[in-house]
């Protein structure tokens, strides 16, 4: 059975006025129980204005962003920059090293020179000496 119908039975079958005066009272309080207060609803000003300050609130972290972006977009800049410098002093670094390492070699293969003429001289003598002898 509906409260309603509920309220209504025992408003008939009430035998006096204070009593369907009270009845009336309590179904008043067990709809103000079941029921949110007036004061607590949201009313379309609460919920344009809670709607606002979202969209504020999107906005400023949209700001937020942008501004991370640009600054991590500066930052890899710099570092791109440094990158290319390093690299360009490696590769300086490295011709240096190579230009080193080839007259180096020059140095060695001009020491080898020096010792394989005359020593291949010296053989020559040996031998023509061993074959005079024999």
């Amino acid at each position: 059975m509906s409260a309603a119908l509920q309220l209504y039975e025992q408003l008939t079958e009430a035998p006096d006025d204070k009593t369907r005066a009270r009845l009336i009272a309590e179904a008043f309080d067990v709809l103000e129980a079941r029921f949110p207060q007036i004061n607590d609803l949201a009313i379309q000003g609460h919920v344009r204005e809670s709607e606002l300050r979202l969209q504020q609130g999107v906005e400023q972290v949209r700001g937020e962003l942008r501004e991370s972006e640009l600054r991590l977009q500066k930052e890899i800049e710099q570092i791109r920059a440094e990158l290319k410098l390093d690299i360009a002093q490696l590769r300086a670094e490295l011709k240096l090293d190579i230009a080193q390492l080839r007259a180096e070699v020059e140095r060695t293969k001009t020491d080898l020179l020096k010792w394989i003429v005359p020593l291949m001289f010296a053989q020559v003598a040996a031998i023509a000496a061993l074959v005079k002898l024999l």
